[in-house]
C-alpha cells in the first residue's frame, strides 16, 4: 500500500458529518454561481464548518485558506486537505488496534463517566475515550497523521451518537444500542494545492489575508456552534475540562458575536477588512419566517446588502430549500440567498 493513499473502501466522506447550515446539497449550485461570477486563483472560506464549502470547489482554484474557529474544524481541515505525507499502513494498524479494544488500558473513566448512558452508550463512550487517550499518547505520529485519526474518531462517534443531529440535548432512553465502529475518513487529493489552515476569529484573520474569492457563511442566529458541538470538541481538544448540566457542557468559550445582537455591526466592520476581489455571502430569510428567537436571523437581507455595497457593486441570487431546524420551526418558504459583490479596487 502507498504510503499516501488509502485503499480501504469503507471511509467517511467530508459531507457525512451532521452540522448545522451545511451547504453540501447547495453546493452544486453556489459553485456554479462561483464560476460565473468571479475569477481568481485563491479561495478563502472565513467560516468553513466542517469545510464542505472548499471541498465542492477544490479543482476551480490553486490556493486556499480555510478558517473556522472550533477545534473539531481545525483538526478536520489538517485531516482532510492537509498536504504532509501520511502513512497509511500505519493508521490502518491503528485502526485495527482501536476496533480490537475491549475495556481501558490508557484512559481515566472521564469520557464514559460524562457521556456513558447519555450521548453514547457505556461500552461505546468507553471506546471513545480508550481510542482518544492512545492517540494522545502515540509518539510515532505527525501533525496530520494525528489529525486524521482524530477526526476519524470524531466522524465515527457523530455518525452513532445518541442525538438529533448535535449535543444541545440528547435522545432520553435507557437502551442506547453499542453501535461504535472506528472508520477513517477519505482525505481530499490535494495534489498541485497550496493550503493554509487557521483557527481564529474570522474579523480578525481576514486583516491578513489576500485572496482573490472571499466566501462567508456567518452563524445566521442565536444558537452557538461550540455548545452544540461541545462534545466533539471536548473529543479533539483532550483536556477533559469539567462539565455542567444535563447535557454535560464545558464552561462557555468560542463563542460568536454573528449569534448576538451585535451581528450586523460586526459583520460590516469584517467586509470592511476584506482584501479581496469578489465577496461571496450565503445567508437565509429565516429572520421572516422562524418562529422561535433562537432560529430568527440575527441580520437582516437589507443590512447585508448595505455593507457589502459600501465596498462594491453586489449581486443577489436566491433559491428554495428545506431548512435545518429542531422539530420547533416552520420555514416552508424559506429561501437561500447568495450575494456576489465585486469589490471596487479590489
Amino acid at each position: 500500500m502507498s504510503t499516501s493513499e488509502n485503499v480501504d473502501t469503507k471511509q467517511f466522506q467530508i459531507q457525512q458529518r451532521r452540522y448545522i447550515g451545511n451547504k453540501n446539497k447547495l453546493m452544486p449550485w453556489i459553485k456554479m454561481l462561483i464560476a460565473e461570477n468571479t475569477k481568481g486563483d485563491t479561495f478563502f472560506d472565513v467560516f468553513a464548518g466542517t469545510g464542505s464549502v472548499t471541498n465542492a470547489v477544490v479543482d476551480d482554484f490553486d490556493n486556499f485558506v480555510i478558517n473556522d474557529f472550533l477545534y473539531s474544524n481545525e483538526q478536520s481541515f489538517y485531516a482532510f486537505f492537509g498536504t504532509e505525507e501520511v502513512d497509511w499502513d500505519k493508521l490502518n494498524r491503528y485502526k485495527d488496534e482501536f476496533n480490537g479494544i475491549d475495556h481501558c488500558e490508557k484512559d481515566d473513566t472521564y469520557f464514559v463517566d460524562n457521556f456513558g448512558g447519555r450521548f453514547f452508550s457505556q461500552v461505546d463512550a468507553m471506546k471513545i475515550g480508550e481510542i482518544r487517550e492512545r492517540i494522545e499518547q502515540a509518539s510515532d505520529l505527525n501533525r496530520r497523521e494525528r489529525a486524521i485519526l482524530i477526526t476519524s474518531l470524531v466522524y465515527s462517534a457523530d455518525h452513532i451518537a445518541n442525538t438529533v443531529g448535535h449535543y444541545d440535548a440528547y435522545r432520553k432512553r435507557d437502551d442506547i444500542e453499542d453501535r461504535f465502529h472506528f472508520d477513517m475518513i477519505k482525505p481530499v487529493d490535494m495534489t498541485g494545492k497550496n493550503v493554509t489552515i487557521y483557527r481564529a476569529d474570522a474579523n480578525e484573520v481576514v486583516k491578513d489575508v489576500n485572496a482573490d474569492v472571499v466566501f462567508l457563511d456567518p452563524p445566521y442566529n442565536s444558537r452557538q456552534y461550540s455548545r452544540f458541538y461541545h462534545v466533539l470538541e471536548n473529543i479533539t481538544e483532550w483536556k477533559k475540562p469539567e462539565l455542567h448540566g444535563v447535557a454535560m457542557k464545558p464552561d462557555a468559550e468560542n463563542m460568536s458575536d454573528y449569534s448576538r445582537k451585535a451581528a450586523p455591526e460586526v459583520f460590516d466592520d469584517l467586509i470592511q477588512d476584506i482584501h479581496g476581489k469578489y465577496i461571496v455571502v450565503t445567508y437565509n430569510n429565516t429572520y421572516e419566517n422562524a418562529k422561535s428567537s433562537s432560529s430568527r436571523n440575527k441580520i437582516t437581507h437589507e443590512q447585508i446588502m448595505d455593507s457589502l455595497n459600501k465596498v462594491g457593486e453586489t449581486k443577489v441570487f436566491s433559491q428554495g430549500y428545506r431548512f435545518f431546524n429542531a422539530g420547533h420551526t416552520d420555514l416552508a418558504e424559506h429561501e437561500e440567498f447568495v450575494f456576489i459583490t465585486e469589490v471596487r479596487n479590489g
